[in-house]
């Protein structure tokens, strides 16, 4: 197991994805904490049940949410903190590194990757939809992997899930900044292998083509379903303490 000193080792920031808030990290931050890591888990905007204005909030307000929580953890050009995104995270994130990559010491993309600029997550939805539930879990397999999620933990993630807003699935991500290809990145390749990834980001898919914008970029297989905090916390918890523990990026500051 990899061990850290806390008083030395930058604070890691982790945010899941679509419908999920801090809670999803659970295990994994039971594992991290044992080991005295430094690590937060964040609730975007948008994803707290208890806001009545939830459905209201866009991908601006959640990087503000995520400069926010750095600026409480005191990290700044000269103390970046690791950041872990998962899946649906990728467009605050991508936002966030593009802004203040001085920052961001290491990113670390679970089963997910930086947005291209320009894109959105569901430009076509119909702006008079407000928000968007968890789907049913044989309509959500068609689009992302299940395998390694016990029957308790789908119910846990149906009871917990929070409609995703409209104006986040819709926004743009528009980036400006190449120093964000400078911050050296984690790439955990969960539900779909590490070779494929590659191969599809060289060949210039448009899901795929930015991971091959990156300078520095560590390619890890996490073999299992596109939740992997839930189907394997330990190895993911692991991955993270390893990342974090790896060279991170010389402060970089934007005009």
């Amino acid at each position: 197991m990899t061990t850290t000193n806390p008083n030395l080792s930058p604070i890691t920031i982790l945010i899941a994805g679509h419908w999920l808030g801090a809670w999803a990290w659970d295990e994994v931050l039971e594992d991290l904490h044992a080991s005295s890591s430094r690590t937060v888990a964040v609730t975007l905007p948008g994803l707290d049940r208890d806001d009545p204005h939830r459905s209201s909030k866009t991908l601006d307000d959640q990087v503000r949410a995520i400069q926010d929580t750095l600026a409480r953890c005191d990290v700044s050009a000269t103390r970046p903190a690791v950041v872990v995104a998962h899946s649906g995270a990728n467009g605050p994130v991508s936002l966030l590194l593009d802004r203040h990559p001085e920052l961001v010491r290491r990113v670390v993309w679970v089963d997910s990757g930086p947005m291209a600029s320009g894109s959105a997550f569901a430009p076509d939805l119909p702006d008079d939809v407000e928000d968007v539930p968890l789907p049913a879990f044989d309509v959500l397999a068609q689009q992302a992997s299940l395998e390694g999620l016990s029957t308790e933990v789908l119910e846990r993630f149906r009871a917990r899930a929070v409609p995703e807003p409209g104006l986040v699935l819709r926004g743009s991500v528009e980036l400006t900044n190449d120093a964000r290809n400078s911050i050296p990145t984690t790439l955990v390749c969960c539900s779909i292998p590490s070779a494929q990834v590659v191969e599809l980001a060289r060949n210039g898919h448009p899901m795929f083509a930015p991971v091959a914008e990156l300078d520095t970029v560590d390619v890890i297989d996490l073999a299992t379903g596109h939740w992997p905090m839930w189907s394997r916390p330990g190895d993911l918890a692991e991955i993270i303490r390893s990342a974090v523990a790896r060279p991170g990026a010389v402060a970089q500051t934007t005009d």
